[in-house]
C-alpha cells in the first residue's frame, strides 16, 4: 500500500482545480462578505449566496480595472478562476473581473438554457468540427458596419494572402438579430463556399450580446455543417454560443489569427514559445501573488496593530454603552425628583386648594339639594291635584250622599230590605233613615 504526502495530495488537487476546464473561467453570482482592502491594493472576501461561500482574491492590478468601489453586502457578477494555496490547502476564487449584479432574470435565463444544452450534449467535443489548416474561403457572419469585418481583413491580409474573405451580413444587436444570425449562418452552408465562418461582433453589455444566448443562433451554429469560430465580445464575454461553436476566440482579431496558419513556422514556433513562456511566468507570479496575500492576510491577522484595532471597537462599543446607561439612569433620577418636588409643595398651596374644592362642592351640593326639592314640590303639587280629584267629599257638594247599614257601604238594592235601619252622611253630617219600601231598576 504505497501512502500519498500531505503535499502530494495538495498538489494533485491544485493541479486538477487549476487545470479543470471548467474552472479556468468561471462565471459567479454573489454577496460580498468579510470585505477587506490589503494595504497594497489587494482584495480579498467571500462570495456568498443563501446556502454557501467561497473565498475570493482579487490583485491590485485586476482591482484597477473596476468601475465602481466594492463593499459589504453588494451583490456581484465576478469572473476568475480557481486557485490552491498549498500551505493550508485552501481553495479560493482568483478574481479577474467583478461588476455589479443589474442583469436579474437575463443572468437567469443564461444559466438555465445553458445547463439545458448541456444536458443535451450541445458542448460535447465530439460534436465539434476541426479547423481547417489552410482555408481558401473565410466566412465572416457579422454586421457589414461594424470595425469586425475590418479587423478580420486586416488581420488575414497580414497572416494569409491565399484566403479570401467573404462576409454574410447580419444584425448583431436588437430584437431580430437573432433571426438574422441564424439566415446569414444557413445560407452560407447553402452556398457551401466557405471553409470556416467566423461568428462574431464587438464588445457590449450583456443585453448588447444577448442575441448569441438565444436558441435560434445556437440551434444554426449547432448544426452547420461549415466549421464556426465565435468572436464574440470582449476577452471576458462568454456566450452560450461560445460553448456550442467549434473554436471560441477571445476577439475578431484572435479568430482571424485561429482561421489563418501563419507563413513563417519558426516564427510560429517561437510564438508559440514565447506564449508558453509567458503563460508559465504568469502561473508563477500568480501563484506567488496568491501566496503573498496569503501571508498577508496571516501577517495581518497576528499583527498587534490588529489586535489593538479590535481592543479599540471594543473599547469604543462598551463606552457607547455606558454612556447611554448613564443617560438613562439620570433620566429616570431626574423624573424621580420632579415627582418628589410635586409631593413636597407647601401646606398652604394645598389648604388653598382644598378650601377651593370644598367651596365647589358645597356649591354644587346646594344647587342639587334646590333641584330636588323643586322637583318634589312639584311632584306634591301633582299628586295633590290628583288626591283632590278623588276625594269623595268633593263630590257632595254636588248633591251625593254615602249610604251605609251597619258601617258598611250600600251600593246595591239588594243590600237592603224593608224596615231596615241606614246611615246617610252628607257633607256637612249624618242622618238616620229606615227602608219603607224599595223597588229594583
Amino acid at each position: 500500500m504505497n501512502y500519498l504526502t500531505v503535499s502530494a495530495l495538495t498538489k494533485y488537487i491544485k493541479t486538477k482545480l487549476e487545470t479543470d476546464k471548467h474552472l479556468t473561467m468561471i462565471y459567479l453570482k454573489g454577496e460580498i462578505s468579510n470585505f477587506k482592502r490589503h494595504n497594497r491594493g489587494h482584495l480579498y472576501f467571500r462570495i456568498k449566496d443563501n446556502e454557501a461561500s467561497i473565498n475570493a482574491i482579487m490583485f491590485a492590478s485586476d482591482v484597477s480595472r473596476l468601475n465602481f468601489e466594492p463593499k459589504e453586502g453588494d451583490d456581484v457578477l465576478i469572473t476568475g478562476r480557481m486557485s490552491v494555496y498549498m500551505p493550508s490547502g485552501s481553495y479560493s476564487i482568483q478574481v479577474r473581473t467583478m461588476e455589479k449584479s443589474g442583469i436579474g432574470d437575463l443572468y437567469l435565463q443564461y444559466e438555465k438554457l445553458k445547463k439545458e444544452l448541456e444536458q443535451k450534449g450541445y458542448f460535447q467535443d465530439e460534436h465539434k468540427k476541426p479547423i481547417p489548416g489552410f482555408p481558401k474561403v473565410i466566412g465572416v457572419v457579422t454586421s457589414d458596419t461594424g470595425a469586425v469585418i475590418e479587423d478580420i481583413k486586416n488581420t488575414v491580409r497580414r497572416r494569409y494572402l491565399l484566403s479570401e474573405i467573404l462576409l454574410y451580413p447580419a444584425q448583431v444587436q436588437g430584437k431580430t438579430s437573432a433571426q438574422s444570425i441564424r439566415q446569414a449562418i444557413e445560407r452560407a452552408n447553402r452556398e457551401a463556399i466557405a471553409d470556416v465562418l467566423i461568428v462574431g461582433r464587438g464588445g457590449g453589455s450583456i443585453e448588447d450580446l444577448w442575441s448569441f444566448n438565444e436558441e435560434a443562433t445556437i440551434e444554426a451554429i449547432y448544426h452547420s455543417k461549415i466549421p464556426i469560430i465565435t468572436a464574440i465580445g470582449h476577452e471576458t464575454d462568454f456566450t452560450i454560443s461560445d460553448f456550442v461553436a467549434d473554436l471560441r476566440a477571445p476577439t475578431p482579431t484572435a479568430a482571424a489569427e485561429l482561421a489563418t496558419p501563419n507563413t513563417d513556422d519558426l516564427v510560429k514556433r517561437i510564438k508559440e514559445s514565447l506564449t508558453q513562456i509567458d503563460y508559465r511566468v504568469r502561473r508563477v507570479i500568480s501563484t506567488k501573488e496568491t501566496e503573498l496575500v496569503y501571508l498577508d492576510q496571516r501577517l495581518d491577522q497576528l499583527s498587534p496593530s490588529v489586535r489593538i484595532e479590535r481592543l479599540e471597537e471594543t473599547f469604543e462599543r462598551l463606552q457607547g454603552e455606558l454612556r447611554r446607561n448613564y443617560a438613562a439612569l439620570l433620566h429616570d433620577q431626574q423624573q424621580r425628583m420632579i415627582h418628589l418636588r410635586s409631593m413636597l409643595r407647601p401646606p398652604t398651596e394645598r389648604v388653598e386648594r382644598s378650601k377651593s374644592d370644598l367651596k365647589a362642592i358645597n356649591q354644587r351640593a346646594d344647587e342639587r339639594i334646590q333641584q330636588i326639592f323643586s322637583a318634589k314640590s312639584h311632584r306634591f303639587e301633582v299628586l295633590k291635584t290628583r288626591l283632590e280629584s278623588l276625594n269623595p267629599l268633593m263630590l257632595m257638594d254636588k248633591g251625593f250622599a254615602v249610604i251605609s247599614k251597619e258601617e258598611r257601604v250600600l251600593t246595591s238594592i239588594e243590600s237592603v230590605d224593608v224596615g231596615d235601619p241606614i246611615s246617610i252622611r252628607f257633607k256637612d253630617g249624618i242622618a238616620s233613615a229606615e227602608i219603607t219600601g224599595k223597588k229594583e231598576s
